[in-house]
């Protein structure tokens, strides 16, 4: 089978030979630590590491959906011994300190705040500004239409992007005191995906349609369920409803946390693939299965606590999954990027025991599959 047979196969509960074998990637943090454990420097960053680890390879519908222009990403507005403040592609101050480690930047200010700085803001994401496609589209089109792979289209977020332009307090503040503004944001996103994508949907053969939105934390998510059903949910039916006409039916929604409680949300509005089903967090892979059945498709669910542990968890974190796999409609991986925690040697283990569970074939040797 090709790689984008036996994808599509699982995604629809038909037979394969065995399931794909795919995983979500790895902190930066990690490729130091595995380093030092035997991992090849060269090795050292997730692009180079899918191909080293031998996963299965998907392609991607090159059509820009950001903002166009960008803002001038990291220009520095002030640097001193202890800290540095710059401002991000997305319009965004933040300011890291400095210190020798890796640290999570805090944000100082936001790109939009009201209608007025909205009203700006929105002239970036224009559908009809020049370089949403590349040059060379008609090149890649019949690339896209006889690829052996899955081909993916990126439909942005709904919420996830706004969040991060406008801050995670203020926009909790926004849904109350103006919920009209973000009515026009979520809608100003939907247009901006439907028409940009008018071209691909028609000349394209899509297999998936990725949304991110990264809106959920380990007690549910940002929003409420209401609000959430009356926003997103008929914006969510608008996208997939039209990249349906390019032959695609199936949605993943790439969402960390505990996401129980909005799943049917996203289902309502055509969402219908959960990813990367954050175990730790709350969301569980067996849960979502008993509640909604086939109707929900799965990518994720390995705990990576679990991997950190010793061998015994790890074959027993893979044991749990068998039925899921039985099942179908399901591709187990690491449920979110593999942090530093878990040993090189733990990592290749869970590999090693997951290829030997679901009968997938070992790759070729690094050393025979890099440069080809």
């Amino acid at each position: 089978m090709t790689h984008r047979e036996r994808w599509l196969n699982v995604m629809h509960f038909r037979p394969v030979d065995h399931v794909p074998d795919e995983e979500f990637g790895y902190w930066d943090e990690t490729f130091p630590v595995w380093h030092e454990q035997g991992l090849p420097r060269e090795v050292d960053n997730n692009w180079i590491a899918d191909q080293f680890f031998g996963f299965a390879p998907r392609r991607y519908v090159p059509v820009n959906l950001g903002l166009i222009p960008g803002f001038e990403g990291g220009k520095v507005l002030e640097e001193t011994d202890e800290h540095v403040i710059t401002q991000t592609a997305e319009g965004i101050t933040q300011i890291t300190f400095k210190g020798g480690h890796s640290s999570i930047p805090r944000y100082l200010e936001f790109p939009i705040k009201d209608w007025d700085s909205w009203k700006r803001f929105k002239e970036r994401m224009d559908p009809d500004a020049p370089g949403r496609y590349p040059d060379n589209w008609d090149e890649i089109v019949p690339q896209l239409n006889a690829a052996e792979e899955p081909v993916v289209v990126s439909l942005g977020s709904l919420f996830g992007t706004f969040r991060n332009w406008v801050g995670f307090e203020n926009i909790a503040v926004m849904c109350i005191d103006q919920p009209d503004l973000i009515e026009d944001m979520v809608e100003t996103h939907t247009n901006l995906v439907i028409k940009t994508l008018e071209r691909a949907v028609r000349e394209v053969r899509i297999d998936a349609g990725a949304f991110w939105e990264d809106i959920c934390f380990n007690h549910g998510c940002i929003i409420s369920p209401t609000m959430f059903k009356r926003w997103l949910t008929p914006c969510y039916k608008r996208i997939t409803d039209f990249v349906k006409q390019a032959g695609c039916d199936v949605f993943y929604v790439d969402c960390d946390g505990n996401i129980m409680d909005v799943v049917e949300g996203w289902l309502e509005g055509g969402v219908n693939c959960m990813f990367p089903i954050e175990v730790a967090a709350g969301t569980s892979p067996h849960a979502l299965r008993e509640k909604y059945g086939h109707d929900v498709l799965m990518l994720g669910g390995v705990n990576k606590r679990e991997l950190a542990k010793d061998r015994a968890a790890i074959d027993a974190e893979i044991e749990r999954l068998v039925p899921l796999v039985e099942d179908g409609g399901y591709i187990p991986h690491v449920d979110h990027r593999c942090p530093p925690d878990v040993s090189y040697d733990n990592y290749l283990y869970y590999l090693k025991r997951k290829r030997e569970t679901f009968g997938i074939p070992e790759p070729a040797p690094w050393e025979e599959r890099k440069g080809h």
